[in-house]
């Protein structure tokens, strides 16, 4: 009986060890954000939607996120008044300060090297929207069918929220293996290693007490 269930045990570990590899780290996508008392907040519209107004900070951020809860924030801390202070004030356009975050390697696609983190600030019209002052200073965007902003200033070249597993984004882009190609982890293994001792030590028991 104890034979059979370690047999099993054993059986489920292998078979949550190929579930495993192939989990998911996230979506590749560029996040919206909007600057709240000195914050960064998760934006509720797309910035086709979201229409700032004269002195608002909105940031983009480019990086592999789980969900809006997980979304990683702009760096940097540039408040309205630094990033637009060679922008003067004209009458009948608003200004809007843009943080624009290329993200770091570990979240390039395909090995690519991201740009710089910059600003920019937009003066547009009144009634403008996000996706306008991005345009403005930021081209070339790029949009896909849904209109998903999928990149900035041409960065990335390919690609749009597509879904990236966690072992294509921790290695590099020459060891990137697809997760059928991946074996059990160490730790999984370890722990494989320390039910089959405990389970041998059961059924040496059971054969001492007979």
């Amino acid at each position: 009986m104890i034979r059979r269930a370690v047999l099993l045990l054993l059986a489920s570990l292998l078979l949550c060890a190929g579930a495993g590899q192939a989990q998911a780290a996230g979506y590749r996508y560029w996040s919206f954000w909007e600057r709240d008392a000195g914050r960064w907040v998760y934006a509720t519209q797309g910035p086709s939607l979201a229409r700032p107004s004269d002195g608002d900070v909105q940031g983009f951020r480019f990086a592999v996120s789980e969900d809006s809860a997980s979304a990683v924030r702009p760096r940097g801390t540039a408040d309205f008044a630094t990033i637009c202070a060679k922008t003067p004030a004209q009458e009948g356009r608003k200004r809007v300060a843009l943080v624009i975050d290329f993200g770091t390697a570990s979240d390039a696609p395909g090995g690519a090297s991201p740009p710089a983190a910059r600003t920019a600030c937009a003066r547009v019209s009144p009634d403008a929207t996000t996706a306008e002052a991005l345009a403005a200073v930021a081209k070339p965007l790029r949009y896909d069918t849904n209109a998903l902003l999928c990149a900035i200033s041409g960065y990335p070249e390919k690609g749009c929220g597509e879904q990236v597993s966690e072992e294509q984004r921790e290695r590099p882009a020459a060891e990137k293996t697809s997760p059928s190609d991946a074996g059990p982890s160490l730790g999984l293994l370890a722990g494989i290693a320390v039910v089959v001792v405990l389970g041998g030590a059961a059924i040496w028991q059971v054969r001492r007490r007979g």
